[in-house]
């Protein structure tokens, strides 16, 4: 039997998901005092990556980025912000700001109102139950007695959200399954062997 695989893309920037994480992180600002609510300093936490990964050209970093910025945009820039990195695994370097220590270091230059934002997250797992929730935010609290250290909800089911995922397929399935070529594209210093074969198998 023949199958036939199709793929949806690029969709960091889309607008309704961009709308999904205003509205989130706008609903725990929500619950700040009013006269500080524009010092919350929004630190937009993703995976990290080996820098040997980031430095053979995977489109990673600058399409979190992306996000982000068009998120701020969406908030009209009501607060600062960063994009940090969590979840570093083993010796070797990988993309920093860690989120951990961009919050000791945000704290100890006197930022003490701090929001984490799980920017490159669809749902909740180890990664924001644990590391966000109880490391960087139960643990933190309990160092820095003085800090506001906040978390956004992640995505989840938020019906922004979903409205998002609902119009990725509708639109992808009215395009006859049609993907962008940068999927096809390989890091310009890729070396995986298996990456060449299964870009092809599944778009060519």
């Amino acid at each position: 039997m023949k199958m036939t695989f199709s793929a949806i893309d690029r969709w960091a920037t889309h607008p309704l998901l961009v709308k999904s994480f205003a509205e989130l992180i706008n609903k725990q600002l929500d619950t700040v005092d009013p006269k500080i609510r524009d010092k919350v300093v929004l630190l937009f936490s993703a995976h990290s990556l080996p820098m040997k990964v980031v430095n053979r050209g995977d489109p990673y970093p600058q399409e979190v980025a992306a996000t982000v910025e068009h998120v701020m945009k969406e908030l009209n820039y009501s607060n600062p912000y960063r994009l940090v990195w969590q979840s570093k695994v083993g010796p070797s370097a990988w993309l920093g700001a860690p989120t951990d220590d961009a919050i000791k270091g945000l704290i100890k230059n006197g930022n003490k109102n701090l929001m984490m934002v799980p920017i490159a997250f669809t749902s909740d797992h180890i990664e924001t139950l644990y590391e966000m929730d109880i490391e960087y935010g139960e643990d933190m609290r309990a160092e820095f007695p003085d800090a506001n250290i906040l978390r956004c909800e992640s995505l989840n089911i938020h019906s922004t959200f979903i409205e998002c995922l609902s119009e990725l397929v509708a639109d992808h399935l009215k395009s006859d399954g049609k993907t962008i070529s940068q999927m096809a594209l390989r890091c310009p210093m890729c070396s995986n062997p298996t990456c060449g074969p299964m870009r092809g198998f599944l778009f060519f």
